[in-house]
């Protein structure tokens, strides 16, 4: 959740040309992590959220590459990219541990 907050206020500084592109794609992805998880979890079965854990994994990892191109692109300063990549690689981090568990 605090991701999803956090790309919606990183992003609101960015070029009006990128707020149907890159903008909307960011925040769809921030959204996707966390809704996805809720999804899966009310599920009922350990298979089905271990299905969406994988698609909150992959959207998180969609959205760190839309972080560093809009580095690159110069719309996100080096201490803003640094704070939510270092948030999404623990948000991996912790679904894959989560995932580990659940097949366990």
């Amino acid at each position: 959740m605090d991701l999803a907050v956090l790309v919606y206020q990183l992003t609101q500084n960015f070029p009006k040309s990128e707020m149907f592109n890159l903008v909307d794609q960011m925040r769809r992805a921030a959204v996707s992590i966390v809704s996805n998880i809720a999804e899966g979890r009310s599920r009922g079965t350990d298979a089905e959220f271990i299905h969406f854990l994988y698609v909150s994994r992959g959207s998180c990892t969609e959205l760190e590459t839309q972080i560093l191109l809009s580095d690159h692109l110069g719309y996100l300063t080096e201490e803003n990219r640094e704070r939510a990549c270092e948030i999404c690689d623990e948000i991996n981090r912790k679904l894959s541990k989560l995932i580990t568990s659940i097949k366990a």
